[in-house]
């Protein structure tokens, strides 16, 4: 092999260079590899002393036609890159140029550049090109620059055959993040989960007045999964979205007002309260409408007019009784215990079931302050003797505390003695929980309750229940997800499963029938309906 002379390449650079002859200068360079590191940084330092239009085509033959090189002398990109950001007009030029090799390193150098006046050329590039990763490179480039008119260019690749164009595009929409952009992203809904996820997602860091919009109308979807993810984000934005969440209330739509009530509950925003009010004025047909809204009211600052909520202690379903005890409850006043005071002072039918209701519902507030009546002593034995041991328990320690001796020692009673079978029920709402409590004591069951369904499924590693009833809505695991895992274990014979859901759409249905839920009932449910539904499988 014949040893390179090393200065006669250093002369034939600086002669090329004078001379404007790349050809040559491009056969020396082709020998780069074959010289000392002094000799190779002296070529590439003797290069760049020629005009930019001469040097920045030959730097990008190196990086294209001898990538090892390259990896080993940084000096190379380093050096393009520097005549690049001195000459930016340069950029586009040679996007356009057929001719030039290594484009690659200028579409990184545009994105990073966020470089407008490439737009153009970058579409036309990635209009003429074939191959699949230098069109993924000039996508992630158009969303880098956020050039709005790179839109519709854009919104062809949602629809590519190749699925990781179509998430690049996505992405690449999500950072250009104008009205147009998150509409055309709400377009592409509805065929991926996760696409859809990616999409919702991209709407929560945006927070435009559409991609609200966007986040708020998921909640109207037929998909769970789809509806708790947008819950959560919408959670997480925060105020910024109750007017659009309010304005669902005015919708004759149970199901839509159910899921904002819902969220508008752990936003916690005061400025929902008046709506929900003005919502139960117009005594909703639904009773989850009903129970929703006191159940939302329960998490929020009431403040003016809260004694009007001692109107849901009237309703005809135990349901909303409670949550209407429970928003009472958080919202304590006298003023509304002496209006709980008149509803009982009667002792009617009405007045025993409002005494069931404060009792089922562990209120202690409201409890405490009617346990020294002798009529709400009357109408409370007749329900705590027969109340779950937990609930006895519990109020028997409040009136001790309280210095009421000879109301608390009627508590005092003798355990069941026969094993009763245990129903396991999962619901993230805990006032759901407490009518469980109550309502499967009252049939004979012993109640065994989890908010959190991961929990639940660690309780069935160890145990096994006479039946499961779950939710469908829960975040992290929805009713169908918990189903799914528990037929890993357990056949739809060996182990009952009841979904018992505000929900009544189709898509959701034929999911929790797949995934091998035994039978779907409707919220609210009290004992008569839950024992019926129960008693095809006990």
């Amino acid at each position: 092999m014949v040893e390179l002379n090393t200065e006669y390449m250093i002369e034939e650079i600086q002669d090329n260079i004078k001379t404007g002859d790349a050809m040559k200068t491009q056969m020396v360079l082709g020998h780069l590899a074959e010289v000392d590191k002094k000799t190779q940084h002296r070529l590439i330092y003797e290069l760049t002393r020629g005009e930019v239009s001469f040097s920045i085509p030959l730097l990008l033959y190196l990086l294209a036609d001898h990538p090892e090189l390259a990896a080993e002398l940084p000096i190379i990109e380093e050096t393009l890159i520097s005549q690049l950001l001195a000459y930016p007009e340069l950029l586009t030029g040679y996007l356009a140029d057929p001719k030039i090799k290594g484009k690659q390193y200028l579409i990184k150098l545009a994105g990073e550049l966020r470089a407008d006046d490439a737009t153009l050329a970058l579409m036309e590039l990635v209009a003429g090109s074939e191959d699949e990763a230098e069109i993924k490179l000039v996508l992630e480039t158009l969303g880098l620059i956020g050039d709005p008119e790179a839109i519709n260019v854009l919104t062809d690749y949602l629809y590519a055959a190749n699925r990781e164009l179509i998430i690049t595009a996505v992405q690449a929409l999500g950072q250009v993040g104008t009205p147009t952009a998150m509409h055309r992203l709400a377009e592409r809904m509805g065929t991926d989960n996760e696409i859809d996820f990616m999409i919702l997602s991209i709407f929560a860091d945006v927070q435009d007045q559409v991609s609200l919009e966007k986040l708020n109308e998921t909640l109207r979807s037929h998909y769970a999964h789809m509806r708790t993810y947008a819950k959560q984000e919408i959670i997480r934005i925060g105020p910024k979205v109750v007017p659009y969440l309010l304005e669902n209330l005015l919708y004759d739509d149970p199901d839509f007002q159910i899921h904002t009530l819902n969220v508008l509950g752990d936003i916690g925003d005061e400025s929902a309260i008046m709506p929900i009010r003005k919502l139960l004025g117009r005594d909703p047909k639904s009773a989850n409408v009903r129970f929703a809204a006191y159940e939302t009211l329960a998490l929020l600052p009431l403040r003016k007019g809260a004694y009007t909520l001692t109107v849901g202690l009237t309703d005809k379903e135990d349901h909303v009784c409670v949550a209407a005890a429970r928003a009472i409850e958080q919202n304590y006043s006298e003023i509304m215990v002496a209006g709980i005071k008149n509803l009982l002072m009667e002792k009617d039918d009405e007045a025993h079931h409002i005494t069931k209701i404060i009792v089922n519902g562990q209120v202690d507030k409201i409890f405490m302050s009617l346990a020294e009546e002798p009529y709400f002593q009357e109408m409370a034995m007749v329900y705590l003797p027969h109340a779950h041991h937990d609930i006895r328990k519990h109020y028997y320690e409040l009136l001790k505390k309280a210095g009421m001796d000879d109301f608390a020692i009627l508590l005092v009673g003798p355990e069941d003695i026969a094993v009763k079978r245990k129903i396991m029920a999962v619901d993230d709402s805990r006032m759901i929980l407490n009518i469980y409590k109550a309502t499967l004591h009252e049939l004979g069951y012993d109640p065994v309750l989890f908010e959190f369904p991961a929990s639940a499924l660690e309780w069935l590693e160890q145990e096994k229940p006479a039946m499961v009833l779950t939710d469908l809505n829960m975040p992290e695991i929805t009713g169908v997800g918990l189903t799914v895992k528990i037929r890993e274990k357990y056949s739809a014979a060996e182990l009952p499963v009841i979904m018992v859901t505000t929900q009544n759409e189709a898509q959701d249905n034929k999911a929790a029938f797949s995934a091998g839920v035994n039978k779907i009932i409707q919220k609210p449910f009290n004992a008569a309906s839950l024992k019926a539904a129960m008693a095809e499988f006990i």
